[in-house]
This record gives structure tokens, C-alpha cells and sequence, in this order.
């Protein structure tokens, strides 16, 4: 059960929200309200999925001909940083079906429409992120592999079968579980609350980290399904995102609109 435990406070943009604090429980809630939204739209959702598939697809043969392949890694590992605002359309679809509206294949790109500005700000920040990420994961494979590009066979023995690795996966792992984790706590409420409301990216982004603040154990849990989904997804050359990503996304609709109430 949710229990608000905020009185309602106002943000800059003379918005009033309350915050709710939820058990450890409630990420499962989420996943099998998502999985619901799915069902009741299977060929909108798979096809926004098969859209990111066909995207992944594109951007590693493009890495190929460029002969620079190693980039596949870093730029998968960003996939997660950019990923809140890629769900736009998912979570447009999920307000529509929560309030019994009809939904066409047109419903996820008609998304951008509503609250633009604010939305393609918070994507630009997140934009940064994503750019931040690739630039230390090139300059850190730079200084452990001063032999780059190396063909595809070779990468992978490089990389994740030896010895020398352990250090450039660990510290790689470990700035991108820094940056994954700033950016799951400026996002995880605030895509989908520019969505719904007309609010700005910085109420936004202020309310989704004292959602995460008041809730940590709950997030961290949600948080670390939302990895698991995203990585089974990614491991699958792909394809599973096509079911993965369209499940997280109507998600975590729900999970901000179980987070958070906005009252004008």
C-alpha cells in the first residue's frame, strides 16, 4: 500500500505534490501493471520494441564498417542512461489505457506533442550523460588497450578473457554505475511527470529525487529489476528488448503515478 507521507509543498513552477512512500513490494505491482498495458496493446508496444531492436542492429553494423566495434559495449551500457526519455511513447500509451482511452500505432510518436520543451530538455540533459559516459569509456579503453581497434575476435579475448581486463571492468563498471545511478535518480519520476503534467524539467527532475530519497530501498530494488530487464534484453543481441523495453517502460508509468500525486 502507498501511504503519502509529505504534505503537499510547492515547487517552483507553483506545482503541489506528495510524495508516497511505498513498500518493497510495489516494484512488482509496477511490472505486472506494465505487463498488463502490454497485453492490452501487444502490437503497439512490440512495435515500439522492434523499433529500438532494428536501431541496436543498425548502430553495431555501423560500428563494424567503421572499425570501431569496441565501441559496442560502452554505447550498450549507455543505452540505460537514455533510455527513460526513449520510453516517451510507452508511457503516453499507459496514460491513455489507465484512463480507458482508445490508442492507435500513432499514440507513442503523438507523445512529443504534449509538454515538448520541457521534455526535450530533460533528453538533452540526459543527452550529456550518455556523451559524458562514452567519452571516459573510450579514454579508459584508450589507456588499457593502447592497441585499439582490434577485430572482433580479438576484442572479445581482450576485453572479457584476460587477466588484464579486470581493472579497465572494473573501473569502467564502476563510473558507469555512478552515472547509471544520477541518472535513474533525475528520471525515474520525472520523464513520465512531464508526460502527464505540465510542469517543468526541473520540478520534474526535483521531484523524482525525493521520490528516490524517500523510498530508497524501494527504488534500489526497482532500479536493479529495471538493470536485470535491460541487460537479459541487451544480452539477446537485441531482441529481447523488443519485449524488455516496452515492458519497463509502461512500468514505470506506474510507478510514478503510485510515487507521486500533482495537484495545480
Amino acid at each position: 500500500m502507498a501511504k503519502a507521507v509529505s504534505a503537499p509543498s510547492r515547487a517552483p513552477s507553483e506545482t503541489r505534490y506528495t510524495i508516497a512512500q511505498v513498500g518493497l513490494d510495489r516494484p512488482w505491482f509496477w511490472l505486472a501493471r506494465g505487463w498488463q498495458d502490454l497485453r492490452a496493446a501487444p502490437m503497439i508496444s512490440l512495435g515500439y520494441g522492434v523499433m529500438f531492436v532494428a536501431t541496436g542492429f543498425g548502430l553495431t553494423a555501423l560500428l563494424y564498417a567503421l572499425d570501431i566495434l569496441y565501441m559496442v559495449l560502452p554505447l550498450a551500457a549507455g543505452f540505460i542512461l537514455i533510455a527513460p526519455i526513449l520510453a516517451v511513447g510507452l508511457y503516453e500509451l499507459s496514460r491513455r489505457l489507465a484512463k480507458g482511452e482508445a490508442v492507435t500505432m500513432a499514440t507513442p510518436l503523438a507523445a512529443w506533442r504534449r509538454n515538448f520543451g520541457q521534455i526535450a530538455l530533460l533528453g538533452l540533459v540526459l543527452m550529456l550523460f550518455l556523451l559524458a559516459w562514452i567519452r571516459i569509456a573510450s579514454l579508459l579503453f584508450v589507456l588499457f588497450f593502447p592497441q585499439a581497434p582490434l577485430e572482433p575476435g580479438a576484442f572479445v579475448s581482450s576485453v572479457f578473457l584476460s587477466w588484464k581486463s579486470i581493472p579497465f571492468l572494473v573501473i569502467g563498471s564502476g563510473v558507469g554505475a555512478v552515472l547509471a545511478t544520477l541518472v535513474f535518480a533525475l528520471s525515474v519520476v520525472s520523464v513520465p511527470m512531464l508526460l502527464d503534467r505540465n510542469v517543468s524539467a526541473i520540478t520534474a527532475m526535483s521531484t523524482s529525487l525525493d521520490a528516490v530519497r524517500r523510498n530508497r530501498k524501494t527504488m534500489m530494488v526497482w532500479a536493479v529489476l529495471i538493470a536485470l530487464f535491460t541487460v537479459a534484453g541487451l544480452t539477446t543481441f537485441y531482441v529481447g528488448l523488443a519485449v524488455t523495453l516496452p515492458l519497463i517502460g509502461h512500468a514505470s508509468y506506474h510507478a510514478y503515478r503510485d510515487l507521486v500525486s500533482v495537484v495545480r
